[in-house]
């Protein structure tokens, strides 16, 4: 199974990122959860140029990344799943909960430290969010997630088709997320118990800084609820919120060159 994965590597991941991306868009249009206050092509051109500009830099800086990582650690025994012998099925189901955890610990680093806060920030410029948002992540700070994945991966051990499937799972489930979708009230209860939601995460993009410090997951909702981190229902209502930051309201800063010089500015929130 795992030749195959590596010869169609690139086909599942794009042709995975491309279909989620449309159900999105189409869902986004057809029944839309909030009125979006920023010209929907201006914003959309410029997530989709650092998303492009991220994927070039991964390429460049790590000749290995973490699928190649998993590769080493199966032939060379290392991380705790390899050295447990554990079969590949379940083995591969536990690295995905694993490193799930790890990106929920890791976000919450990111908007603690200040240092690394300053990268991740850029995020939560957007002042609207939708399937294009999920993608929006400075460049300095996708090559720092990708070191800290590929930490994990080698200490955890995990199969090479669970780095795929978790990769394939965390650019999914990120678009689903910050999607602008209508779910209606219950569904969404139901399926929060399990995923994180539009409705979940969008309080997470508040201008409220006690709601953006919280619902830190992006795929299995569990964390946020285990470590504290949960808030159901932003305090001023799904369609009253503002999203974004408090001092980013200039529209200057959904371009990409402010984009990208984002984290070198003094101004903190």
């Amino acid at each position: 199974m795992n030749i195959f994965l590596i010869d169609n590597e690139v086909i599942i991941r794009l042709g995975s990122f491309t279909f989620v991306f449309i159900v999105m868009a189409l869902w986004e249009k057809v029944s839309p959860r909030r009125a979006l206050h920023v010209l929907k092509i201006a914003r959309w051109v410029n997530n989709l140029s650092i998303t492009f500009l991220n994927g070039v830099a991964v390429k460049v800086v790590f000749p290995v990344t973490a699928l190649g990582t998993a590769l080493m650690a199966r032939k060379e025994g290392y991380g705790v799943l390899n050295t447990m012998d554990i079969p590949s099925l379940p083995g591969g189901f536990i690295a995905i909960i694993a490193l799930d955890l790890t990106i929920y610990f890791q976000h919450r680093l990111f908007h603690q430290v200040p240092l690394f806060w300053r990268l991740h920030r850029m995020h939560h410029t957007d002042m609207d969010i939708d399937v294009t948002t999920g993608a929006r992540f400075h460049t300095i700070e996708i090559l720092l997630s990708m070191l800290i994945k590929m930490a994990a991966v080698l200490l955890i051990g995990a199969p090479f088709w669970s780095v795929l499937a978790f990769e394939v799972l965390l650019n999914a489930t990120s678009m689903f997320n910050h999607s602008n979708i209508f779910i209606s009230h219950g569904i969404d209860r139901v399926v929060r118990l399990l995923v994180v939601t539009p409705d979940m995460h969008r309080v997470h993009h508040s201008v409220i800084m006690q709601e953006t410090n919280s619902n830190y997951g992006f795929n299995l909702s569990w964390w946020d609820r285990l470590f504290n981190t949960y808030k159901s229902q932003p305090e001023r209502g799904h369609s009253d919120m503002t999203v974004g930051l408090a001092n980013y309201r200039d529209s200057k800063y959904l371009t990409l060159p402010w984009m990208l010089i984002t984290p070198f500015l003094a101004r903190e929130r």
